[in-house]
């Protein structure tokens, strides 16, 4: 997920002004989940469908785990979660900044402004805001955990895709990757459960995730955080990885490692230059899509039987 920060306005905005702050985040949360309610009113003749897979949703099946994968020469696709698997439109990442605003505040007991300064500094230096926490505050990252991703009332903003699961469905059937693993900043809890109420969770081989119960974490773009997916699932040749991600800084690093295909999915103009990273030289050959749906289009080689 790219931890981008909304701008300290915006944080404001959605905090509000109250002292209290289980009723700020309340405010925060009612505001995104009315904007949720009312696109899925909007739906056409989609939501028959995703009626149906909400109703069944499939259970979660990860047969590795995080476990390694004997490894072979297969082809790999790797699944970035957050803003990848499901819009950033959903306003999930903005409420989770409110959250994560909220911690820096009263655990490090900051102002406003030297909250988000700190936030941001954490994400440019190290790719991941707990990554900062833990190294320089010594904060307990289950605690971060439970008080942030696991906070998020996921059941409430996030609906079964069918599209998205047809489509992924197609490139299991195709023969041509071996295996569809999940590869995320976030802890484990975390994805599994947005993969789940995306009706996609039995569809996935295996997860590699930022272990917050280990120190020092490992996360994205950390050479050590490739080369672990690589290794747990089972990817010899990292020419076999095919890789999405919403990050430019997790998409840049990929390239820079050798990877096969490199995909950056970039759902908003403005973030054409927000997620930006590194030189020409350094993006050439990432492909740029606008829709997860779009895989298929710049990859048809493994969709095609």
């Amino acid at each position: 997920m790219a931890a981008r920060m909304n701008g300290l306005d915006e944080v404001r905005r959605l905090e509000k002004t109250v002292c209290d702050g289980g009723t700020a985040l309340s405010q925060a949360e009612a505001e995104i989940l009315s904007r949720n309610s009312q696109s899925q009113a909007n739906l056409d003749e989609d939501q028959l469908e995703t009626d149906r897979l909400a109703r069944n949703l499939p259970e979660v099946s990860l047969r590795y785990g995080a476990g390694p994968v004997p490894p072979d020469n297969e082809k790999v696709f790797f699944f970035d979660i957050d803003n990848c698997l499901y819009k950033r439109s959903t306003k999930i990442h903005d409420l989770m900044q409110v959250y994560i605003h909220r911690f820096f505040k009263e655990h490090l007991h900051l102002n406003d402004e030297d909250a988000h300064a700190l936030h941001m500094k954490y994400y440019k230096e190290y790719g991941l805001a707990i990554e900062g926490l833990v190294r320089l505050h010594k904060i307990d990252a289950m605690e971060y955990n439970k008080v942030v991703d696991d906070a998020l009332p996921l059941d409430k903003i996030l609906r079964p895709n069918p599209k998205l699961r047809e489509m992924l469905l197609r490139l299991k059937k195709s023969g041509k990757v071996g295996r569809l693993w999940l590869y995320t900043n976030a802890y484990k809890n975390h994805g599994l459960r947005v993969v789940r109420l995306l009706g996609i969770g039995d569809l996935f081989d295996g997860i590699t995730f930022c272990d917050y119960a280990k120190f020092p974490l490992t996360c994205k773009p950390m050479k050590e955080s490739f080369d672990q997916a690589l290794r747990q699932a089972g990817v010899i040749d990292p020419k076999n990885a095919y890789f999405v991600d919403d990050s430019g800084l997790n998409v840049v690093a990929a390239k820079k490692y050798g990877w096969g295909k490199v995909i950056q999915f970039v759902e908003r103009d403005e973030d054409m230059q927000e997620l930006a990273a590194g030189s020409q030289e350094e993006r050439e050959g990432i492909i740029v899509i606008r829709d997860i749906l779009e895989l298929e289009k710049v990859c048809p080689e493994l969709f095609s039987r």
